[in-house]
């Protein structure tokens, strides 16, 4: 038996399923569906050929500097506490990082229902600009509010712009398909990951830190421009969207379940992603060597965007998430925390756990996708994100706080990384039972 035919008895095993990829039953066929239902959604959409290839391209070069970066939190977050604000506690230097993720998605709130409206260069060009002037301004700080305002707010801000229109974007030419069109845009945040702390890593000993982060600030330069003229819309302006939030659109259980999910991923994801540095350091391992599980992390987390994405359009992004949700559990939980000081341990956990927490970037934004009409997924997936931009500021300094409370042990700051995925995990079990019935074998 080949592989392809073994995975489609395995996808046969489960339930046929509507347009919308849940499976239908009379109970959920209701005027409660209205606000994600539309009956030729699934037939309307190119879902490939040269023009939806190259939106995705597009998308692509958008998420290398703005996803690049936030893969780039943890040897920023160590070189700047070891090198640049010596002295300051691992709680206070957070709060530049957590400032980055939290305007990424905060800002979505107001970039999401522009895109809906307006063409999407009115965003990716002011983007392109911002995230390029806010890396030369912290190649230039010195002080603690000067990296806040360049890196945080102004780089936070900038990444929004690009983030957010580019998935959105992607979700215009592609319905079937989307998980893996996304999950392939959102590997452009792992090569990021891996090219960006490699250039940190062995040019900032010999031209200094701050020409390291000048030659990243070129790249995203480049990456800018060419997502600016390659992204584009395929449905017609929505300007009813209007330019706010839509928080009535947590009256619907299933899209408020699913926000909350999104919240907590978001939470719990970044927590690993910016101590994995600084633990190692912690575990006795070389500075070099701990700067260098940042790449390593995220050359897992490469796969781990574009093979769910792909098997997410057979099985359903839900369940997908619920899966890595749970494998993000074991091995921050059974690896992680384990590992002590052993080095092939604390080695062996940034792939791996950098592969099971690539859903949490290239399938969120699938998850919204599912719970609402294409023409509102600018909005929808802004105020997603625009509540999980709190969980993305807090989470970091609390892990910080929580570090500082045990005396630099990283035990308590680890077990709240496993806490809080285990929330996400049921909460993204809770949304799908909303969305779809609790039955196992149901593709959503």
């Amino acid at each position: 038996m080949t592989a392809s035919n073994g995975a489609a008895e395995l996808s046969d095993r489960f339930e046929p399923v509507n347009a919308r990829g849940a499976t239908t039953y009379p109970a959920q066929n209701t005027a409660e569906n209205d606000d994600f239902e539309a009956d030729d959604e699934s037939t309307s959409y190119p879902e490939g050929g040269p023009q939806a290839w190259l939106v995705v391209l597009g998308a692509w070069c958008a998420m290398i500097p703005s996803m690049g970066l936030l893969n780039t939190l943890a040897i920023l977050q160590a070189w700047v506490s070891e090198n640049e604000l010596v002295g300051l506690p691992e709680s206070a230097v957070g709060w530049i990082f957590s400032t980055y993720a939290f305007f990424l998605y905060f800002t979505g709130a107001q970039t999401g229902p522009i895109f809906d409206a307006y063409p999407v260069r009115l965003l990716i060009i002011p983007g392109s600009i911002g995230i390029a002037a806010s890396i030369f301004f912290f190649s230039v700080s010195t002080e603690f509010y000067q990296y806040l305002l360049s890196f945080g707010v102004l780089g936070g801000i900038s990444a929004s712009l690009l983030f957010n229109p580019s998935i959105s974007a992607v979700g215009h030419w592609f319905y079937k398909r989307r998980a893996f069109a996304t999950g392939v845009a959102c590997t452009a945040g792992g090569i990021g990951g891996v090219v960006f702390p490699l250039i940190i890593l062995y040019t900032a000993p010999r031209l200094g830190f701050g020409w390291a982060l000048r030659i990243i600030g070129f790249i995203c330069v480049a990456a800018g421009a060419t997502a600016s003229y390659l992204l584009r819309k395929r449905l017609p302006p929505n300007k009813k969207a209007g330019a706010s939030i839509d928080l009535t659109s947590l009256s619907s259980p299933r899209f408020a379940a699913t926000a909350l999910a999104t919240f907590l991923v978001e939470f719990a994801v970044f927590i690993p992603y910016t101590y994995i540095c600084s633990h190692a350091i912690h575990a006795g391992l070389d500075r070099q060597t701990a700067y260098l599980l940042n790449a390593l992390l995220n050359a897992g987390a490469v796969p781990g965007r574009a093979l769910p994405g792909y098997i997410a359009d057979r099985f359903g992004p839900f369940n997908v998430m619920c899966v890595t949700a749970l494998a993000c559990v074991a091995t921050i939980l059974g690896l992680w925390y384990t590992a002590g000081t052993n080095a092939a341990r604390v080695v062996a956990f940034a792939p791996l756990f950098g592969f099971w927490s690539g859903a949490a970037i290239s399938l969120t934004p699938v998850c919204i996708g599912q719970v609402c009409r294409t023409e509102d997924y600018g909005k929808r997936s802004g105020t997603a994100f625009f509540l999980a931009s709190f969980g993305a500021l807090v989470g970091i300094p609390i892990a910080g706080a929580i570090l500082e409370l045990n005396q630099g042990s990283y035990h308590g700051l680890i077990i709240f990384a496993g806490v809080m995925y285990q929330a996400a995990f049921v909460a993204f079990a809770v949304a799908r039972g909303l969305c779809c019935g609790w039955r196992m074998a149901v593709i959503f």
